[in-house]
């Protein structure tokens, strides 16, 4: 199995009164981790953007992994994910590519379409032009990185006349791009598209098997050879000291959950799927059911329920401890060290 870590960083306001005086400790320690993470024998890093939170979650994700690709040598450089319809593609392009080549080819540049109500009413972007402005940004980008010659676009949403986009990227023709899914409409784009596939820390474990079998299929079914590396699971750990230990983290888990659907909701109600479940029992439940929380052999035994159904690939969000990672890695790593069972299988 193959682990790289998943997640945030934070930056909050110095408040008066209090011991937060440097807004930039939250991103200097994400930095520290990161860096003996690699060290330990992680495979990458994906790092969130999301904006207007109050809580001072990575907004700027690709200046954030431009600092790390420059403290670090072999880590992957992720984006899980950039919210395209937010960008103008063609100057995100240009700032992924110098990640890219500056980093010595360690990006993967994973995109997605956003869910959070706050943050398309605080850019002023209307929910339902997601889709479009999705789409025609990554054909936007994807051609960006591709185009050796200078060529034109007039979109509904975007328009460039007489562009070569500049640097070109390390890897060719462009960084893997990976693509989030929970359902199996989007899988299957994801699929159709040709793009590696990111599935939720929120994503049960059954859902994610059956999300990954699909992707198999799909994949095969198109004539592309299926890597078992091309799907990211997150899933958020926290080894416990004791009863009371795991208790807390849980009770912290359900309360960031709340936190974040109360900015992501729309107002007066929403149908979305991710918003179903809204008995305070039903979401306690989800958030308990999809972390690996407990002993080393506890998470063990449900990371190898995941290995035994397709995963080989875990993207683990540790909240920030750096406790936790050199434990994974000492206690944790060293019993899934073995050759991927279906890249082996596929031989």
């Amino acid at each position: 199995m193959r682990f790289g870590l998943f997640g945030s960083a934070q930056a909050r306001r110095p408040e008066p009164g209090t011991e937060l005086t440097d807004s930039s400790q939250g991103f200097r320690e994400w930095i520290a981790n990161n860096v003996e993470a690699e060290a330990l024998g992680f495979h990458s890093t994906f790092v969130v953007e999301h904006h207007f939170t109050g809580f001072g979650q990575v907004s700027a994700s690709l200046n954030l992994l431009t600092w790390l690709g420059a403290r670090t040598s072999t880590l992957r450089l992720g984006t899980a994910v950039l919210v395209l319809p937010w960008h103008n593609p063609v100057l995100l392009a240009e700032q992924a590519a110098t990640l890219d080549l500056l980093s010595g080819g360690r990006l993967d540049f994973g995109i997605g379409k956003g869910y959070r109500y706050n943050e398309f009413a605080g850019f002023c972007v209307p929910m339902e032009e997601a889709d479009g402005r999705f789409d025609e940004a990554m054909d936007v980008i994807t051609k960006a990185f591709v185009s050796d010659a200078p060529f034109t676009h007039h979109g509904r949403y975007w328009q460039y006349d007489d562009i070569v986009v500049e640097p070109p990227s390390a890897q060719r023709p462009h960084p893997p791009f990976w693509m989030g899914a929970g359902s199996e409409r989007s899988v299957r784009q994801v699929a159709e598209r040709g793009y590696n596939l990111l599935l939720g820390q929120y994503d049960l474990a059954e859902d994610v098997l059956r999300h990954v079998a699909q992707f198999k299929s799909d994949v095969t079914r198109r004539g592309r050879s299926f890597d078992p590396m091309e799907v990211g699971v997150a899933r958020a750990v926290h080894i416990a000291k004791d009863r009371d230990d795991l208790a807390a983290a849980l009770e912290r888990r359900y309360q960031g959950h709340i936190r974040i659907n109360r900015l992501s909701e729309r107002p007066g109600g929403d149908t979305r799927e991710r918003f179903a479940a809204h008995e305070e029992g039903a979401v306690r439940q989800l958030c308990d059911d999809t972390a690996l929380f407990g002993t080393p052999d506890e998470i063990a035994r449900k990371l190898e329920g995941l290995r035994a159904g397709g995963v080989e690939y875990v993207l683990i969000n540790f909240g920030g401890s750096r406790e936790n990672i050199r434990r994974f890695a000492r206690d944790i790593m060293p019993a899934f060290a073995d050759a991927p069972r279906i890249a082996a299988a596929a031989k």
